[in-house]
């Protein structure tokens, strides 16, 4: 149904594009009713308007925080015009009935930012006052309240929407349909959902400014609350880039000590972390030797890296770890006389891991929303045996150990196991090819022997010629999700090679 606007309520923080739409509301003779600095802003183009206080008989209070709540403005919108004693009420008490309702927000996460910025380049603390008053009260009721009614009124939450209703009150001589007005409420419904988590991200975790984002012209903060994930036990403040690689160390460390490897027993586990990507891992009987092999996958890589570990830092792997670069060392725990050696080092961050539950589900920004999905849980679905040969005992843990670290690469990626140490891996490649090549360059480039070597793959082999290269330099046993349209091309291969290949059914896609 139709609806002719015949009444307006203008109240917004932003008045940029606000001009051209209340000119059009005044040509077609539409009543505006206003406050503050929006009435003052209307009046000022020579067009006139009613101040809210001369409906409800009440000036601006309290320092401009109580001003629309009242039952005649609430009522003006609440009012439903199919019911007779809504009517009649709003008769009695005077109540104008509104059709339109513009309002915006206070720019919440705007100063929020601004005081993070300052924080961050001049330092100090946040002036929590300034940021408190940003929290609107009665802008979020008379959009909600004008949302809820939009059988009968038109609701505008945000200044994008001011062209696309302009259009639609010249198209439709000053009316809107039913659907327009719906789909102007939806738009005003996720307007407010998106300010009250904001604040509530505010109230209910610690948000703190960071030195600079992933690079020095990039302000950044962190919303959270990492002591209930850490003990921080010695060293600077997490950076934007730390805090990147530290979630992609603790979900490595996870994975690789977690029962997601389909009952291989859990050892040592220590691993090394370089922009997101695994640079080294090795899982062995004892600490000092996990981390003595993960080093060894990559010793140039690991300069700068974050290192993790399920295991309690002694001396002895303490000396060890001491004698390279690195930016944070994540461990279950530090004997005494460790932290001794590795606090020499003052900007060294040590982190002692809590036994935590991480959220099942992962969130990120992306383009005008968000996008959100069940995290990777799990190593394979299926253990398929298809090649020309059985995995022996020694390849299959290999495959499993190789499969669960090749998803904490980035696609296309490529993950070379050797008893249970990484000797060569391939990520972030446009082709699987290319990924390949990378990790067998790698490997080579540290002198590791390939025979007996196990290859992961986060995908599928969409042509035989990934299991060609890497059997030509001493690989035999395959692990991948298989789903190509020609997996047969590698199962044949290795059929005909007397190769083993599994097929998982579960791709580990990483972007």
């Amino acid at each position: 149904m139709n609806k002719k606007i015949s009444a307006a309520l203008i109240s917004v923080f932003y008045k940029d594009g606000l001009e051209t739409l209340v000119q059009k509301l005044h040509d077609q003779n539409v009543t505006i009713y206003s406050t503050g600095g929006t009435q003052q802003f209307i009046e000022a183009l020579n067009i006139p308007c009613i101040p809210v206080e001369s409906v409800t008989n009440y000036p601006s209070i309290l320092g401009g925080r109580v001003k629309t709540l009242h039952p005649k403005i609430f009522g003006g919108i609440l009012g439903r015009r199919n019911l007779e004693q809504d009517l009649q009420e709003m008769k009695e008490y005077e109540i104008p009935a509104m059709d339109l309702v513009i309002v915006d927000l206070y720019p919440f996460e705007e100063v929020l930012a601004e005081q993070m910025q300052k924080v961050s380049s001049f330092g100090g603390e946040i002036e929590e006052a300034l940021i408190i008053e940003k929290i609107d009260i009665g802008g979020p009721s008379m959009i909600r309240a004008a949302a809820k009614n939009f059988s009968d009124l038109t609701v505008l939450a945000s200044k994008e929407d001011y062209q696309v209703l302009e259009t639609i009150l010249s198209a439709q001589n000053g009316e809107t349909t039913l659907d327009q007005r719906k789909s102007f409420a939806a738009k005003a419904f996720k307007v407010v959902m998106d300010y009250d988590v904001a604040i509530s991200n505010y109230f209910n975790a610690q948000t703190s400014p960071l030195r600079y984002g992933e690079n020095p012209h990039q302000s950044a903060s962190f919303t959270g609350k990492l002591h209930d994930i850490f003990t921080q036990m010695h060293g600077k403040e997490l950076s934007y880039n730390n805090l990147v690689d530290v979630d992609a160390a603790v979900q490595l460390i996870n994975d690789a000590s977690s029962n997601s490897s389909k009952g291989v027993q859990p050892e040592m586990v220590f691993g090394i972390i370089k922009h997101t990507n695994v640079c080294g891992i090795a899982s062995k009987s004892t600490l000092v030797e996990a981390w003595k092999y993960a080093l060894a996958g990559d010793p140039e890589s690991a300069f700068g890296g974050v290192l993790v570990t399920n295991g309690i830092i002694n001396k002895e792997v303490a000396e060890a770890i001491n004698e390279i670069f690195f930016e944070v060392l994540i461990a279950k725990n530090f004997d005494a006389d460790a932290l001794e050696i590795l606090q020499q080092k003052k900007n060294r961050i040590l982190l002692v891991l809590k036994d935590v539950e991480l959220p099942s589900t992962s969130t990120k920004t992306l383009l005008n929303g968000t996008i959100s999905q069940q995290v990777d849980k799990g190593n394979y679905i299926n253990w398929k045996e298809v090649g020309g040969r059985e995995t022996t005992a020694s390849e299959k843990e290999d495959l499993v150990f190789a499969n669960l670290i090749c998803k904490h690469l980035k696609s296309n990626a490529i993950a070379l196991i050797k008893n249970k140490q990484l000797i060569g891996k391939g990520c972030g490649q446009t082709s699987r090819i290319d990924a390949l090549r990378h990790a067998i360059e790698k490997a080579k480039h540290f002198e590791f022997d390939l025979k007996g070597a196990v290859l992961a793959s986060d995908a599928f082999f969409p042509f035989d010629d990934c299991v060609k290269i890497a059997h030509e330099n001493g690989i035999e046993a395959f692990i991948q999700p298989g789903g190509s349209i020609r997996d047969k091309d590698s199962i044949q291969y290795c059929v005909d090679n007397g190769l083993s290949m599994v097929i998982t059914e579960m791709r580990h896609f990483k972007h």
